[in-house]
Formats: C-alpha cells, structure tokens, sequence
C-alpha cells in the first residue's frame, strides 16, 4: 500500500495519536530532563518503525498536542490511537502490528528511560496498549 492512499487526516490520526502517547507517558513522571529524556527515547522507538508506518511517522510536521490535563490529553490521545488502529485495520491490515509494536516500543521506552517504571508511567502504559489492543506486561509495574 502506498502512503498517499491515506488521506491527510488519517496521516494525522496515526501521527498524533503515536506521538500523543509518548507524552501521555513522559507526561506521567515529571520534571523537565525527564521528559526530554524520554522524548528521546521514544522517538528512537517511533523511527525504528518500517513501511507505511514509518513514512506517517516522519514526514510532515510534528502533531499539535492539546496543552490541558492530563485527563483532557488522555481524552484526546486514546480515541486517536483506537481509531489509528481502526485505519489500520481498513486501509493497510499488513501495517497493525508494525504500529502496535511502534507505538508500544515508543511508550516502554519513554517509561523506562529515567528511574524505571512509576506507577503513573505504568497506569499510562496499560492505557495505551488497551486503545490499541495490546494486553498489558504484568511484569511491568509502579515502583
């Protein structure tokens, strides 16, 4: 499938949606480094996708996230991520799991990426992976 088969606003959904969750993570362990840091980590995660994935992912302009609470961003990200999924599934079925698997990577990543895993960063993680159909690792936890 070619990239250009999507319109702009699903290339926008998928996007917004995979970037919007790695600050729904970052967003979950505060501080300045640590967000920088997990944004690194994650974006490593986001171009290691291939295919259809990777071309939504980095071309065009990085997503306008909503600048509210984080219930206001989870409220925004999560649809997004079950309707990227919702594409997916429609329009390029050979492309979900290389965006699941971006997308899960990018989050663990983020998570991980200072002090481990706090038990915000994981209550974030089993959100993502539930909007997109992903059972969540028990073994990763709060500390």
């Amino acid at each position: 499938m070619c990239v250009t088969e999507l319109t702009a606003d699903e290339k926008s959904t998928l996007k917004t949606a995979a970037f919007g969750a790695v600050f729904l993570v970052s967003d979950a362990d505060p501080g300045f480094f640590a967000m920088l840091r997990e944004s690194f980590a994650a974006s490593d995660a986001l171009a290691g996708a291939t295919g259809l994935v990777k071309e939504v992912l980095s071309t065009g302009p990085l997503p306008k996230l909503p600048r509210a609470s984080t219930a206001e961003v989870e409220a925004f990200v999560l649809p997004a991520l079950e309707r990227s999924m919702a594409i997916l599934r429609e329009k390029a079925p050979s492309e979900v799991d290389n965006y699941q698997a971006a997308v899960i990577t990018a989050v663990e990543q983020a998570a991980k990426a200072t002090h481990g895993v706090n038990a915000r960063e994981a209550d974030a993680l089993a959100k993502v992976k539930a909007a997109v159909g992903v059972v969540a690792d028990p073994t990763i936890t709060g500390e």
